[in-house]
C-alpha cells in the first residue's frame, strides 16, 4: 500500500513521495500509515468491490465491522458476507500486496474465536489485524489469548495485529479513569509486539453523558471528551515509549444548515486558484473535519476513524508533511550538540533537544504520507484528491 498512488504526476506535488508500506514494514510505520481508517458495515452486499474501489481511490486502511454498525438481528447475514468477502479477497490477493491494511471488528473475544474458526486460516490471510472494541482490563486478556491462538504457526509477515478501542465508561468517569488507563497500559505493554495502534471511541465515550457533537464542532469543543483524549495521549502517546494513538471518529455526512461562521480561511484557496473548492467544503460541512484533524495532530494523534469515503482525502491531505515541517525536522535531526537556531523559514525557533522527539515523529509521518513540494499546500492536495 502506498498513499496517493492513485494520483498522477506526483512529482509536481511531492518533494519526497510516500513509501510503500507492507506487512514486512516496521510497526511504527504501519501504524502511522493507517491514516483515515474507513469503517464498512459487514451487512453490505458488495464488500469485495467496496474494498477494491476504496483502495483504488486512496483508502489505505479499512475495517469490516461486525459490531455496533450491525444490528443484532442482522449479525448472521453480516457474518456470511464478511466471511465470503475475506475468502474471496484472500484468493484474489495471495500475497496481500493489492490490499489496503484490512481489519475485522468483532464483538468480544468469544466472537473472534467463533468467527475465525468458521472462516479458516486462509481467509484470515486477507487481514492485517483485528479491532478490539470496548477494550478493558477485564476482557483484554481474552482478546489477546484469542489473537495468540490465531497467530500460532503463522508466518511473521502474516501475524494479525490488534487495535484496541478505548471507549468504556470507566475511562470517561474521572474517579476511575487513571486506574483504568494505567491497567490497560500495563496490559498493552505486555503485548507490545501485537499492538498496531490504540483507537479512541469518541461515540461511546460521549454516550456516557448523552452527548453528541454537531458537524460544526470538533471533539475538542466538548470539554469532557477533550479531557479524556488528553489523558489517553498522556498515558499511551508518550514520546519515549508510547503507542500510536489514532484520532476519534468523524461521524457526519455532508451538512445542510449552518449556525456558526466558518474558520476556514479564504486566502489559501485563492492562492491555489480554487476558491470553488472552499465553497464545496463549506457546503458539505467539512471545514470542521479539517479543523479537527489539525487539532488531532497538534494533540499527538495520528490518523482518524471515518465513516464515509469522502472523508479519506481530507484526512490524508492534512497528514502530508509540509516542506516547512520537513526543513525544521531535518535541521533538528542533523549533526548538533544541542542549542537553538532559527528555522530556515525565518518564523520560529528550533531548539534541538526539546524538539528532537517531534522531529522524529515528523520524519516517520513523512515516510508514510510524503513531503509536499515547497509551493504545494493542503489545498493543492485536496484539489487533486477530490477531483
Amino acid at each position: 500500500m502506498r498513499h496517493f498512488a492513485h494520483l498522477t504526476d506526483q512529482e509536481s506535488l511531492f518533494l519526497h513521495t510516500p513509501e510503500d508500506v507492507t506487512r514486512a514494514s516496521a510497526l511504527p510505520l504501519r501504524a502511522v500509515a493507517l491514516g483515515a481508517t474507513l469503517y464498512v458495515p459487514g451487512t453490505r452486499a458488495t464488500l469485495v468491490q467496496d474494498v477494491h474501489r476504496q483502495a483504488a481511490l486512496g483508502a489505505g486502511s479499512l475495517v469490516l465491522c461486525l459490531e455496533d454498525s450491525v444490528a443484532d438481528d442482522d449479525l448472521p447475514i453480516a457474518e456470511d458476507r464478511v466471511a465470503d468477502a475475506l475468502r474471496t479477497l484472500a484468493e484474489e490477493s495471495a500475497d496481500a500486496r493489492e490490499l489496503p491494511q484490512l481489519f475485522l471488528r468483532v464483538r468480544d473475544p468469544e466472537h473472534l474465536v467463533r468467527f475465525a474458526d468458521r472462516i479458516g486460516d486462509t481467509a484470515l490471510d486477507a487481514l492485517s489485524g483485528v479491532v478490539f472494541p470496548k477494550f478493558t482490563v477485564a476482557d483484554g486478556p481474552g482478546y489477546f489469548a484469542a489473537l495468540d491462538a490465531l497467530n500460532a504457526g503463522r508466518r511473521a509477515d502474516r501475524r494479525l495485529l490488534a487495535m484496541p478501542i478505548l471507549e468504556s465508561a470507566a475511562i470517561m468517569h474521572r474517579e476511575t479513569r487513571w486506574r483504568t488507563l494505567s491497567g490497560i497500559r500495563t496490559l498493552l505493554d505486555d503485548h507490545r509486539d501485537d499492538v498496531l495502534a490504540v483507537r479512541i471511541g469518541a461515540t461511546d465515550l460521549s454516550s456516557v453523558f448523552g452527548l453528541r457533537r454537531s458537524s460544526e464542532l470538533t471533539v475538542y469543543d466538548v470539554h469532557v471528551l477533550a479531557s479524556v483524549i488528553g489523558d489517553i495521549v498522556n498515558v499511551f502517546g508518550r514520546a519515549e515509549d508510547g503507542f500510536v494513538v489514532a484520532g476519534p471518529v468523524w461521524e457526519h455526512y455532508p451538512a445542510a444548515d449552518r449556525v456558526f461562521r466558518t474558520q476556514l480561511r479564504t486566502t489559501p484557496f485563492q492562492d491555489a486558484g480554487d476558491p470553488a473548492l472552499r465553497r464545496r467544503l463549506l457546503v458539505e460541512g467539512y471545514d470542521a473535519l479539517l479543523r479537527e484533524v489539525t487539532l488531532d495532530l497538534a494533540n499527538g494523534l495520528n490518523g482518524k476513524t471515518v465513516i464515509h469515503p469522502r472523508h479519506v482525502p481530507l484526512v490524508h491531505a492534512l497528514s502530508v508533511v509540509t516542506h516547512e515541517e520537513y526543513s525544521d525536522a531535518s535541521d533538528l535531526l542533523g549533526p548538533s550538540s544541542g542549542g537553538v537556531a532559527a528555522s530556515r523559514y525565518g518564523n520560529k525557533m528550533n531548539e534541538t533537544k526539546p524538539h528532537h522527539a517531534w522531529a522524529e515523529k515528523t520524519m516517520l509521518r513523512a515516510r508514510a504520507f510524503g513531503v509536499s513540494a515547497p509551493d504545494i499546500t493542503y489545498v493543492d492536495l485536496l484539489e487533486r484528491s477530490l477531483g
